[in-house]
């Protein structure tokens, strides 16, 4: 496909209803699909997730992907509704099986040998932002916001954000982020090289298509060696921080602070954490 050009989009097989796959040339759009909940992350989302990721990396007719949210949001990290019913009942396996499916996403993106472009049309919280910053290219609305807010609700980061943030923003600024939960604006996000580009909200899908268009046009055995330069040579360092994040986040959802950051999230209140 030239750049600049465009065929028309098909809609393709997918693995799970929670993924919208739609193709245009040599161009992968996977759409997350929950608008209802900002595309809050299930276990049937996430490992959707995965094979399709996973069935675009071995497609050698596929050169570029693009994700991105259906409705108002990008991805609003965990179901929380979903977190706090399973941990009531004591269904430790909800939780595993999402945080198994982060890190699968995390490692087959950076290990694919081409390009992935997240395009964020809107909110970006907790491991949606995580999803975001384990693309290679980050396209953003003018209405996206980030957020890194595990902590608001007794969690510690995960899908592989304590690799990736520092270094975008170095420790100290990825510290304050973890720690705080504070959000940020889409110019805000850029200024401290989170996102690469803003654009109009009504201008994303294109602008997102002619960037991964001319991608799909670059050599693809370039592309190949520059992601795994990127990213092969660290990916023990990557698979450890993925595995760690796993402990301790299942530590941290047995915690008396996660059910009370859970409880305070939907009676919108403060939480009143005790170390416990």
């Amino acid at each position: 496909m030239s750049e600049g050009t465009q065929g028309a989009q098909a809609v393709m097989p997918s693995p799970s209803p929670a993924v919208l796959v739609t193709r245009v040339d040599d161009v992968l759009t996977l759409t997350m699909n929950r608008p209802d909940r900002l595309n809050a992350l299930d276990a049937e989302l996430a490992t959707g997730l995965v094979e399709a990721l996973k069935q675009a990396s071995k497609d050698p007719t596929v050169r570029a992907i693009v994700l991105t949210g259906a409705g108002r949001g990008f991805c609003s990290g965990g179901d929380l509704k979903l977190l706090r019913d399973a941990r009531a009942r004591g269904a430790g396996e909800d939780l595993k099986a999402i945080l198994h499916a982060g890190s699968e996403i995390v490692l087959t993106m950076g290990l694919m040998p081409k390009p992935v472009i997240a395009a964020v049309n809107g909110p970006a919280a907790g491991a949606g932002m995580n999803l975001a910053l384990a693309c290679d290219i980050r396209i953003a609305s003018e209405h996206a916001q980030f957020a890194q807010s595990f902590a608001r609700v007794g969690l510690v980061p995960n899908f592989g954000g304590t690799w990736l943030l520092p270094r975008l923003v170095g420790p100290g600024r990825a510290a304050e982020l973890f720690m705080t939960g504070d959000t940020l604006d889409a110019e805000d996000a850029q200024r401290m090289g989170i996102v690469d580009h803003v654009v109009t909200h009504d201008s994303l899908g294109q602008e997102a298509a002619a960037m991964a268009a001319r991608l799909a046009a670059a050599p693809p055995l370039v592309i190949r060696g520059i992601k795994k330069l990127l990213h092969g040579s660290h990916i023990e360092e990557i698979r450890a921080a993925l595995r760690e994040e796993e402990k301790l986040q299942e530590e941290c959802y047995r915690s008396e602070d996660c059910a009370e950051g859970l409880n305070a999230y939907f009676e919108k209140r403060a939480p009143k954490f005790t170390g416990r």
